[in-house]
């Protein structure tokens, strides 16, 4: 008992004491107010300076600010204890409660009291996430406090009606009462308060969670509570927990929904209010948390009073609602008996005391960590903004001109030749072989046998092996399309007319030259639009490297329509002069005689050859194949070289065999041959120089001209023409806006942290 009764003369003490030191330290209005404390050291005070300066950057939205959100249920008293920090007077009365966050930021000013409301608005009328917050004045500053409350209804009354001109809220009459808009928004009001007594610090009052509405509407609760969470899931927001005395604190989600985030209780602060409402009897049950036995937290839980409603209709100040609220915990059991360390727990003074240290401390641990996030975070916004496109510029039409001539200068270097394996022409030769080998396939056949003979083996030409060996292997023994002796021959004699005996007409040979000429269109247009598809692709792929992330991409589509339009007709042209280059060959014609000559010669030699080995296989085994076995062809040829003959060759010694009934035959037969050796070589030399001239070189030839008057961009239109080719697409712009502002504000808080 004596123990008992010595503590409580203790406790009487020391509350008469705080309440002593409570009137001393707010004598006035104008004293210090929220946690301005002249105990705190110069460090302390400088990092809440610098957080504040922090936050006035809108770096929150980038990186964890140390700051501090007040949660409760509805009308739990939180806007109370908001008053009680700032000193100033928000809003309330019977059945209304914050239908918005409310952010009060307090800085030390040499200057008078002052505060500026503004809505920071965060989503639109729509409720869409801005890409950039935005800070919008809510009329002039206020340099009394009493007009503070009116101030921020109206501006409650403006975020919850959005559609609604801001300057008619603020001057209207009636807009208090009568204006109904959202139930909750997620868009705020600001709150800057300064002075000379006002501490450096940021606090935010959030709407108070709901279980039900008076219209049903579910879709409010989850707002609230999502906004809730959107500010205490940060590790460095210290929750602030409201939990009023008058209701079953197991019933209140505030306290739930601060253990989902902070499940330790290691950066929650608990709150009780109304300590007058508790029912007669179960004081003891809220001593519990005073005590660290209920609901145990790492900084505690502190218990404060604040006006009632009556007090509030009848004026009470700042000043006199410290006073009562100090005479309540001084004179009221059971908190006056509490222990002097308990003691601590109450009133607002000693709980503001207690936020200031954790929140200073909270910033001292935090400075490097913020540090390291601005640096990584200025550099991440530094590269997502070089990954995006060019910038549109000032001077759209020189940019366009600019860009137009430099991408001529790549297609012109393209059409010359590049020196790797991708360029144009590296691309084109295999196509260019290919036709080679085709038309080269179209040689005649030729077989200097009777076809009674029966299917036979031919060896190639000896003398143009060395020209194109694969081809003319591919060529040996092949049964496709050969045309016999027996076949030349009839064809030779139904086409004589008045020709004299052993001669045949001329038209023979010009038939089989036209059958051959005309198998050459198909493979000479097929290397034709392999060329112009292999150009299509490398033009259309050059358009795009140059244009693509220009604008939004008309610019590009003009460009890549007007290139493909001028390549069209290009290919056109180029095939109708295959088409006539090809109609060329229809007759045999050629000035080359000596070179025809010498071919024909040489086929005639080998086809009457292989005719007579074939007729006297004995004689050209003996006397021809194997001349070191006869003396007599030694002797022979020893003979002609006496007489003069210096040139022959024991090949030519075949030419001395007797002729046959099948000399016409072979004749036209060498001759026809000799021509196609010709004809072939010289088309498949014209072809490629037709389609290089008129549809590779052809590419650039008049393109600058034509690309200057189909985009119209030197006319009298030219600039607005530029001006919409180089209109950024909306969402690259937006990007590029919010990542130039992101990067704006890190910068400008990296610069804030030097300060320090």
């Amino acid at each position: 008992m004596t123990t008992a009764s010595n503590t409580t003369v203790d406790s009487d003490s020391a509350g008469a004491a705080s309440a002593n030191t409570a009137s001393d330290n707010v004598a006035s209005e104008q004293a210090a107010v929220g946690l301005s404390n002249a105990q705190l050291s110069q460090g302390r005070r400088k990092m809440l300076d610098l957080i504040n300066r922090l936050l006035n950057t809108g770096v929150q939205l980038d990186i964890d600010i140390p700051r501090i959100a007040v949660i409760g249920n509805q009308s739990s008293g939180k806007s109370s204890l908001i008053e009680a920090i700032s000193g100033t007077t928000l809003p309330r009365a019977s059945g209304t409660c914050t239908r918005c966050p409310t952010e009060c930021r307090l800085m030390y000013s040499s200057e008078p009291w002052k505060c500026v409301v503004s809505l920071r608005i965060l989503t639109d009328s729509n409720g869409q996430v801005l890409g950039q917050a935005r800070n919008e004045p809510f009329g002039a500053p206020i340099y009394n406090k009493a007009e503070v409350e009116e101030r921020v209804r109206r501006a409650q009354l403006a975020i919850l009606n959005p559609n609604i001109p801001r300057q008619e809220i603020l001057e209207g009459d009636g807009y208090v009462d009568n204006v109904k808009g959202s139930s909750f928004s997620a868009n705020c009001v600001a709150l800057e308060i300064s002075g000379p007594n006002v501490a450096d610090l940021a606090f935010c009052d959030l709407p108070g969670l709901i279980r039900s509405t008076n219209d049903g509407n579910s879709r409010d609760i989850e707002l609230i509570e999502g906004m809730v969470e959107s500010y205490i899931q940060k590790p460095s927001c210290i929750i602030l927990l409201t939990v009023s005395c008058e209701t079953d604190f197991m019933n209140q989600g505030a306290l739930h929904l601060a253990k989902k985030f902070d499940p330790k209780g290691e950066r929650t602060v608990g709150v009780l209010t109304k300590p007058d409402r508790i029912e007669t009897g179960d004081e003891n049950d809220w001593l519990g948390f005073i005590r660290g036995e209920t609901q145990p937290l790492l900084n505690g839980w502190f218990c404060v009073k604040q006006p009632s409603t009556s007090d509030l209709l009848k004026g009470i100040t700042w000043t006199e609602a410290r006073v009562k609220e100090n005479d309540f915990f001084s004179t009221t059991a059971p908190w006056r008996d509490l222990e002097l360390m308990l003691q601590k727990h109450l009133r607002t003074p000693n709980l503001v005391g207690r936020l200031s240290t954790i929140l200073s401390d909270l910033i001292a641990k935090r400075l490097p960590e913020i540090r390291r996030e601005l640096d990584t975070a200025i550099q991440n916004a530094k590269n997502a903004v070089l990954k995006l496109p060019k910038a549109p510029s000032a001077d759209p039409l020189n940019e366009i001109s600019s860009m137009i001539f430099t991408f001529m200068a790549d297609v012109n270097r393209h059409v010359d030749g590049v020196p790797n394996r991708g360029g144009l022409h590296q691309t084109i030769r295999p196509f260019q072989e290919a036709f080679r080998s085709k038309i080269r396939m179209t040689a005649p056949n030729f077989k200097p046998y009777e076809c009674r003979d029966g299917l036979r083996a031919m060896p190639p030409p000896p003398f143009i092996k060395h020209e194109e060996e694969k081809i003319e292997d591919s060529l040996v023994g092949s049964e496709f399309e050969a045309i016999y002796l027996e076949e030349v021959l009839r064809r030779a004699n139904d086409s004589r007319t008045r020709e004299l005996p052993g001669n045949h007409p001329y038209l023979v040979e010009e038939a089989f030259v036209s059958e051959i000429t005309a198998q050459w269109a198909t493979p000479t247009q097929t290397f034709c639009r392999e060329t112009y598809e292999a150009v299509l692709r490398q033009v259309v792929d050059l358009v795009k490297s140059y244009f693509s992330e220009f604008g939004q991409g008309q610019l590009e589509r003009q460009m890549s329509n007007i290139v493909q339009d001028h390549l069209r007709q290009r290919y056109e042209q180029t095939r109708d002069r295959l088409e006539w280059l090809v109609k060329l060959e229809n007759r045999p014609c050629t000035s080359n005689m000596h070179y025809f000559a010498d071919y024909r010669d040489k086929f005639f030699g080998f086809y009457k050859g292989l005719r007579q080995q074939d007729k006297n296989p004995e004689l050209f085994k003996d006397c021809l194949k194997n001349p070191k076995q006869s003396i007599y062809l030694r002797e022979a040829l020893a003979s002609l070289t006496s007489l003069g003959f210096d040139s022959v060759k024991q090949s030519d010694l075949q030419k001395l065999l007797p002729g046959d009934e099948m000399d016409p035959a072979l004749k036209i037969m060498a001759e026809v041959r000799a021509y196609f050796q010709v004809a072939y070589k010289r088309f498949a030399d014209n072809v490629p120089l037709v389609i290089d001239y008129e549809l590779i070189q052809g590419l650039e030839r008049d393109l600058l001209p034509t690309l200057f008057a189909k985009l119209g961009i030197h006319g009298a239109n030219g600039p607005e023409i530029c001006r919409e080719f180089a209109e950024e697409n909306s969402m690259i712009a937006d990007n590029r806006e919010a990542l130039s502002k992101k990067l704006e504000r890190l910068q400008v808080a990296s610069q804030e942290l030097t300060k320090l």
